[in-house]
């Protein structure tokens, strides 16, 4: 009967309470509203930043990943998450397992009742003792598949941070690079002004012209001189910005944001065109929406355990040792015949618990699960919205800063020839001082606007690729945690095969570990499929007693 019994705890698969998981519906779009976004694809595996052709921007991304403290973090969590999964393994077999010892000494009272010879004697015993609360109904193994799910969970949102880091330095190198080109412009204009103003002074000695072009001249030489400030000030916080991004006290960046090749330091240029996929690709590209996903599916096994508590637990408890007790020697306790043949001792029994009277609490322990799925489901089809809205905005950005960029390329020309015509107008008397003041103070707007423009290109690409998850694929066949921190972690504690790379190829006491959910999509070489793959609809998950 025993035999029977374990048989049925190790191997009735299928014999679990509680809803099998499926994945919930989603609803998106078929195609892109901003179609002419698309272009083709270039092989980057997953490395957006290197089709900006910048390779300070290369190297500062590779940077963050190896320094930044919190996808450090995040990596930790996945060891964390391998370890948890391990308690839950654990807890399918039999729950306690106590080597038991100890010499007692005893001594019975003249008034016991059984009192009766010797009332001085000392006991000996040694031995096993263990329980086993078989999983008829699949509760550790839903438990098991939990842990299994924010295993896959904890992965997802290490790329999740993976691909936020990446957009983040991005980002910031961006603004740095605009802000550099802004200040530029404001200094250069600073220098047209003051001579400006200093033509104007000199016209004023030689009462050519009144005080009103001087006063003129002087403020709006201030007005571009105060810019510089602030533009000064808005440089140093991203530089302090992109510093914690790579993991590094505040200093000067100086080095690394030194241009490779010499010449003017220029924001980036963004790709041509920007090679989107199709909307279905978000549901396995981007991490945050793999991680919602996966707490649905964790959420959806602790029902399963919830359920199993409403049946019996059957367990096999029992204990084997050696017990002797010495008469001869009461206050002394001698060991000497405890391996005796005739001290052995033990027992065996079947337990059952039913917990019939519990007045409401499992129950709503099971609705409190549900409930608790059923906003996991809902939060990853907010995630799938979210994600098809932030790919929309970032293409909208990048096409739209794009047409702007070209009418303000043909405003700046225009303006720089403006400036120059009513200068030498000015100059030659044929216009007022209004005139030229009007044509430089445009030109210093136009000028600032056109950066502001030809960054926000950048910026919607960075905004697009971020959207569509791009940039985790990096870390495949990576450590989740960079080897100094890996070998200070084992130098204080055993962690097993838990931080090797080929973790996921192994078992846990014969269950397999869960598999990568984060394979890479098909390589961007391929052509996009005329419908995009929309996975099964699911209702409401099955119940598989």
């Amino acid at each position: 009967m025993l035999t029977i019994f374990a048989a049925c705890g190790l191997g009735t698969g299928g014999c679990m309470v509680g809803p099998n998981y499926e994945r919930p519906d989603s609803e998106f779009n078929q195609a892109w509203e901003s179609q002419s976004a698309a272009a083709a694809a270039s092989s980057d595996g997953g490395r957006w930043w290197e089709t900006f052709n910048d390779p300070t921007l290369t190297a500062l991304v590779s940077s963050a990943v190896s320094q930044n403290l919190t996808l450090r973090q995040a990596g930790l969590r996945v060891l964390e998450a391998r370890a948890a999964r391990g308690i839950a393994v654990g807890s399918f077999f039999p729950q306690t397992q106590e080597a038991i010892g100890g010499i007692d000494n005893n001594q019975v009272s003249k008034n016991d009742a059984a009192a009766g010879g010797d009332r001085s004697f000392a006991t000996d015993s040694l031995g096993l003792q263990a329980a086993w609360e078989l999983d008829f109904w699949g509760k550790f193994r839903r438990g098991i598949e939990a842990a299994d799910a924010e295993v896959q969970f904890s992965v997802a949102d290490y790329d999740a941070v993976l691909v936020t880091l990446a957009a983040d330095v991005a980002t910031s190198y961006i603004l740095i690079r605009s802000l550099e080109e802004r200040l530029e412009f404001a200094r250069a204009n600073v220098s047209l002004q003051a001579e400006t103003l200093a033509l104007t002074q000199t016209r004023f000695r030689a009462g050519a012209v009144s005080e009103l072009d001087v006063a003129t001249a002087r403020a709006t030489l201030a007005n571009t001189q105060a810019l510089i400030p602030d533009l000064e000030n808005a440089h140093r916080q991203a530089t302090l910005s992109l510093c914690v991004l790579l993991g590094r006290a505040p200093s000067s960046l100086d080095p690394e944001l030194a241009p490779v090749d010499a010449g003017v330091r220029r924001v980036p240029d963004a790709p041509v065109g920007l090679a989107v996929g199709i909307p279905a690709d978000l549901l396995r590209r981007r991490p945050d929406v793999r991680a919602a996903e996966r707490l649905a599916a964790a959420q959806s096994a602790r029902i399963g355990q919830a359920t199993a508590d409403l049946l019996p637990r059957i367990s096999i408890a029992g204990s084997t040792g050696l017990v002797s007790s010495n008469y001869e020697n009461g206050r002394n306790p001698d060991l000497g015949n405890i391996f005796d043949a005739n001290s052995f001792a033990g027992f065996i029994g079947l337990q059952v618990n039913w917990p019939i009277f519990n007045y409401g609490r499992i129950e709503s322990n099971i609705r409190v699960q549900d409930a608790r799925y059923e906003q996991a489901i809902a939060a990853y089809q907010e995630s799938v919205l979210r994600a098809a809205a932030d790919v929309e905005a970032g293409l909208s950005e990048f096409l739209r800063s794009k047409e702007r960029t070209g009418f303000l390329g043909e405003a700046v020309s225009a303006s720089k020839r403006s400036a120059e015509l009513s200068l030498i107008q000015y100059r030659a008397g044929a216009v007022d001082f209004i005139r030229v003041n009007d044509a430089q103070t445009q030109l210093v707007e136009q000028e600032d606007s056109l950066v502001v423009a030809r960054a926000a290109i950048a910026l919607g690409a960075v905004r697009t690729y971020r959207a569509l998850g791009g940039g985790w694929e990096t870390r495949q066949d990576r450590e989740f945690v960079d080897p100094a921190t890996i070998e200070r972690m084992r130098a204080r504690t055993d962690w097993g095969d838990i931080v090797d790379p080929a973790w996921k190829a192994g078992k846990d006491l014969g269950f397999p570990r869960p598999e990568d959910q984060s394979a890479p999509p098909p390589p961007p070489s391929s052509p996009p499929p005329s419908e995009p793959e929309v996975p099964e609809p699911a209702d409401a998950p099955k119940a598989n007693p």
